[in-house]
């Protein structure tokens, strides 16, 4: 059993201090709370400020939540479920959960998987966490990131003292001769759908990149929203094709809610000891209920009729946010439209981007600067999430975007 040391709690008269971080957060300026180099806490203090609309990316439409369903689900399971299924479990993950994601996976992303082999995590942020440890105790200290990429995925390896070279994002995606020049034994990827640019790797990408692994790089695929493409079909994960030689990583925070904290790590068998053993001593395994809860979502087919239910909102949400963009801002390049949750947008080389955000939210409405995700110089922009938003709210917060930009003064 764990034991816990248990502390008195602070007289009842005792304020929080003032540079209490969350507290802080809250009460910053919009010019504080998009500084042009965020530190790590800096999504805490986005969070934390107030908006009228809500442009950040990543954010499904978290008022669709599928409540009834899940409700369904968690009477069956409670009507079910056996006294010894509640005691402490595999920390691997529940047998019921790893088949339904194992069936998951093979429907939807070209994935042969045996439920075994499926390790239940966090959310992808526990994946990674559990990947840099075991890499670390192999002697791997650097994993490449592509550049533009996500700033929330370089901070939490760099959190796991992982150093993150950057390497370049064209139109085909991640520049396979520069990671292969870089001598960097691993690298993490967007390939279905890249953050922030939403590029697809192409196919003499793919085959680039398949023949620097199979010479012996580790690629680490965050999967994060492949089943939100509403143009055609999404392209089949690398790790279907290269099982040996792919890390992949997924969650259902895109598809339901990251209040979940659930999500699925596949590694390949060289690492998997090293990884359960991070896993057994970060949390001895996810909660147990929510997780069967969650398997008989997907089995009942719940989850893939809420799925269809996204994909139908998010056409119209993405639809209006590039009309509205069209009329409001015209001088702005929109980049991956074809699927996800989010757009990019590209501006006008004297923007700068993060002066563009605190204009934006002192107006009401936040979004996140381009900026923020280069590690070197880039085209500056925004990236606008629209999932969690109406089209009249969409309407509303672009047009604040076109007001602060027609006020944000130039170099």
């Amino acid at each position: 059993p764990l034991c816990f040391l248990l502390l008195p709690p602070p007289p009842p008269s005792t304020p929080f201090p003032s540079s209490t971080p969350c507290r802080s957060a809250a009460a910053a300026a919009p010019a504080a709370t998009f500084p042009p180099a965020p530190g790590t806490d800096i999504f805490d203090a986005v969070r934390a400020a107030h908006a009228a609309i809500d442009l950040t990316p990543g954010v499904p439409d978290l008022a669709a939540f599928p409540r009834a369903d899940w409700l369904r689900a968690e009477r069956t399971v409670l009507r079910r479920v056996a006294a010894a299924d509640l005691g402490y479990g595999d920390p691997c993950g529940t047998p019921a959960l790893r088949q339904a994601v194992a069936a998951w996976l093979a429907r939807n992303r070209g994935i042969s998987v045996d439920p075994a082999e499926v390790i239940i995590v966090a959310g992808v942020s526990q994946a990674l966490g559990l990947l840099a440890q075991a890499l670390t105790a192999a002697g791997v200290d650097r994993i490449a990131v592509e550049d533009p990429g996500s700033l929330g995925v370089r901070q939490h390896l760099n959190n796991w003292r992982m150093d993150t070279p950057p390497i370049s994002v064209d139109d085909a995606g991640l520049r396979v001769d520069e990671l292969a020049a870089s001598g960097v034994p691993a690298v993490m990827l967007t390939p279905a759908h890249q953050f922030p640019t939403g590029v697809v790797l192409d196919g003499d990408r793919r085959r680039q990149l398949f023949a620097w692994a199979r010479a012996g790089g580790l690629i680490i695929e965050d999967d994060y929203d492949a089943e939100h493409r509403y143009d055609r079909p999404p392209v089949p994960a690398l790790r279907g094709l290269l099982p040996e030689q792919v890390c992949y990583a997924g969650s259902v925070s895109k598809l339901l809610a990251p209040a979940l904290r659930v999500g699925w790590l596949l590694v390949p068998p060289r690492l998997r000891e090293a990884v359960v053993a991070a896993k057994r001593n970060a949390d001895l395994g996810n909660a147990v209920l929510p997780q069967l809860v969650l398997a008989e979502l997907m089995t009942s087919g719940a989850f893939e009729r809420h799925l269809r239910l996204l994909r139908r909102r998010h056409i119209r949400r993405r639809d209006a946010m590039i009309a509205a963009l069209a009329r409001a801002v015209p001088s702005a390049t929109v980049h991956g439209a074809a699927a996800g949750l989010h757009l990019m947008i590209t501006l006008d080389d004297a923007v700068v981007d993060t002066e563009l955000a605190a204009a934006t939210l002192a107006r009401g409405v936040k979004v996140q600067p381009l900026s923020w995700h280069c590690e070197r110089p880039y085209r500056p922009g925004l990236v606008l999430g629209y999932a969690a938003r109406t089209p009249t709210e969409i309407e509303d917060g672009v047009a604040a975007v076109a007001a602060a930009l027609g006020h944000v003064p130039r170099p």
